[in-house]
């Protein structure tokens, strides 16, 4: 039970870590310093998802709760989603000089990016709750 719990601590900070580390890119960006912030956020998403396939298989309800749930699935997908959305910004920002259009343009991902973590919150609670079972 205690190591149960363990594991949903380090998932739940890797998780408000990720949120955060979106939420100071969107902040900061276009200022250099979003690099370092870009680096945490995709150390935070490796956590994540390491550590959530861990509670999936291994702890918590088991595979066949979780596979069991449209919203679990919908939940995985928006995750995979927002880590491709990840990819530009993360190439731009390496970039010494962007074009206005290139800013725009990573401006409106980071902030689909955000979206896609409000959606992901939300099946996360339906999830925990038991919603969208099929059955």
């Amino acid at each position: 039970m205690l190591l149960n719990a363990l594991v949903a601590f380090v998932h739940h900070l890797a998780a408000f870590t990720l949120v955060a580390a979106l939420t100071a890119q969107v902040a900061v960006f276009p200022d250099r310093r979003v690099r370092k912030i870009d680096a945490v956020y995709g150390a935070s998403a490796g956590a994540l998802l390491v550590i959530g396939l861990v509670r999936v298989f291994f702890f918590d309800k088991g595979v066949a709760y979780y596979f069991g749930s449209v919203f679990f699935l919908a939940k995985l997908g928006l995750f995979i989603a927002v880590g491709l959305l990840s990819i530009y910004p993360t190439i731009m920002f390496r970039r010494l000089q962007l074009s206005a259009a290139q800013e725009r343009r990573v401006a409106l991902i980071l902030r689909l990016q955000l979206a896609g973590v409000v959606l992901i919150l939300l099946c996360a609670a339906l999830v925990a709750k038991g919603a969208g079972f099929r059955g």
